[in-house]
Formats: structure tokens, sequence, C-alpha cells
């Protein structure tokens, strides 16, 4: 039986940022390559494209308030319509986290957001590059994610290690098709505390974290060094990384793939993507803007939804 047809619903993030510019150019380009995918695009205009090319979702004059309300009601709308099975995909463009809480969002960001909104238990934020500046793929899982520096060592805990390890696995089995994924958890301490020099978490959290997952059948090894782990895993030894928090990750994979990373939510009823860049106010409008990881973004949806498919 012949698959049906893909459908991506695709939000166009804050107004007064680079979101629907590079929204439009990132369409432009996967419609030539993908025409029988169809495209819901939700929030403000796009530059240069009929008015009816977007469902506007509120009024717009240039104020914060009004782009956190245009941006919200894009992403609640895009959910609604894909829980009640009118899209496959959720694609969104950058937000702007004071517009989004002047517009009454208590969520720090959209990953927590879409939580909410889709009623799971637990969600992750894997950062991945099939293909980056060094040639190999890049997939980093951050396990604590809009947190002060000084939060981290208390929020990295052997249960929500376990419990990201864990979703990272089924996902990578189930969207990406690794039938076993290789899985590396990076420290929390330099040099993986050194035997205790630096620290204890790595004995006394994440070392009892690793060998839970171990017993239950999830390749993972560590935990192993920062300075070591993603050059390892960009070399082909592991399919991703588990990054205790948000900063060591992100460096990493900004260093290797900037321009061609994808921002994926792991555990929502449905994928969603998003670009690896913000709202970059400062060359909103002037044509700076480069569209590769929107694009990057769009690939990656349809390529998950395909796989999630009824056949």
């Amino acid at each position: 039986m012949e698959a049906p047809p893909l459908r991506l619903a695709v939000t166009t993030g804050d107004p007064r940022g680079i979101g629907p510019e590079v929204v439009r150019a990132a369409l432009t380009r996967f419609r030539a390559r993908y025409p029988g995918v169809g495209i819901r695009v939700l929030g403000a205009p796009l530059p240069d494209t009929p008015a009816d090319a977007v469902e506007v979702t509120g009024p717009f004059h240039g104020a914060e308030l009004e782009a956190g309300q245009v941006s919200r009601a894009a992403v609640e709308e895009a959910v609604r319509g894909i829980l009640a099975g009118e899209a496959d995909a959720l694609v969104t463009g950058p937000i702007h986290k004071p517009a989004f809480r002047a517009a009454g969002v208590a969520e720090p960001g959209h990953t927590e957001f879409l939580q909410r909104l889709t009623g799971v238990s637990r969600v992750g934020m894997l950062m991945a590059a099939e293909s980056t500046r060094l040639g190999g793929a890049l997939r980093v899982l951050l396990a604590t994610t809009h947190l002060a520096l000084r939060q981290v060592p208390d929020a990295v805990t052997r249960p929500l290690l376990e419990s990201q390890i864990e979703l990272l696995h089924r996902s990578l089995r189930d969207g990406w098709h690794l039938p076993r994924p290789r899985l590396a958890l990076c420290a929390l301490n330099p040099h993986a505390s050194d035997g205790g020099l630096f620290g204890d978490e790595e004995a006394r959290v994440l070392g009892p974290a690793v060998e839970a997952c171990r017993a239950r059948g999830v390749d993972v090894t560590g935990p192993l060094p920062a300075d070591t782990v993603f050059t390892r895993a960009l070399g082909g030894t592991f399919d991703a990384v588990v990054a205790p928090y948000h900063d060591v990750g992100m460096a990493a994979f900004k260093t290797a793939s900037f321009g061609g990373g994808v921002n994926v939510t792991l555990g929502l009823p449905f994928p969603r993507t998003s670009p690896d860049h913000g709202t970059a106010f400062d060359i909103a409008g002037t044509g700076r803007a480069d569209a590769s990881s929107m694009f990057e973004a769009l690939e990656l949806a349809a390529r998950l939804a395909r796989h999630r498919a009824p056949v």
C-alpha cells in the first residue's frame, strides 16, 4: 500500500527576526526538491510571497507583545492541527524568548512549551547534523537545557540521565533507523573528574547511570571527558553524545556544524525540528540571513515523518 503524502506544519517564528525570510527561502528550495510534500505555514506573512501563502496568526505592528502573540498562536495552532491528523510533523522558526514570555508563555522555550501542549511526560533536546565541517555526523542531546550554570550539578541526577539516555536510544532506533545506537555520556567535570580530583559526580551519578542503562540493553559508554568525546563522535565511534549541560554540548556542536544543524525535540507524539540559530534581529531584512539550517530542518522533519508514516 502506498504511503499517504507527507504534510508539514511550519511556523515562521518572531516576525521581527529572520524567521519569515529563511522560511520563505528554504521552502522555495524544499518545494522544488520535494514537490509532493504538503506545507502549511502559520505565523507572520512571508516577504515577497502572496498574502494567502501564510495563515496569519495575529496582528503585528512592531511591538514585542504582538510578536510573542503571533509566534505563540502559530505554534498552538500547528500543534492542534497535527494532533488532529492534519499534518505529520512540525518545523518551527526561531522565537524571541522575552516576547514569548510577554505573550504569557511561562516555559523558557519551544521544547518545554511543546511538552506542555502535548502533555508528554518527558522530552529531549537533540542537536543533529547529518554532515559537518569535519565530514562526520554529530548528534548531541542536551540532558539539561536552559539553566544557569550554578544550577546544573544539582539538576544532573541519575534518574534524569537514565531517562534521557533511554529516550535518545529509542529515538535513534525508531526515527533514524539505527538498530543499535552507540551512545556516549559526556562528563560533567574536567577530565571526567580524574578519579575524584575535580568532583565526585562522575563516580556518584554519571557512572551509575551508564551502568544502569547498559544493564537494560543500551549501548552507552562513559562518562568520557568533554575534550575528547565529541571528536570521537565526529570520527564515527559514537552515533550520539549526551551532554550534561547546554553550553558544553552547544559549543562543540555549533563549532562543527553552524548553519547546517537542526534542533530536534524528542519524546513528542510527532517529529519537531527547527534551525540551530536564533532570531538574528541585527540582520533581519538585510538579505544576509542563511536559510541552510531551516532547509535542513525541513528535510529532517520530512525524513522522520516518513519513517513514522503507515505503509
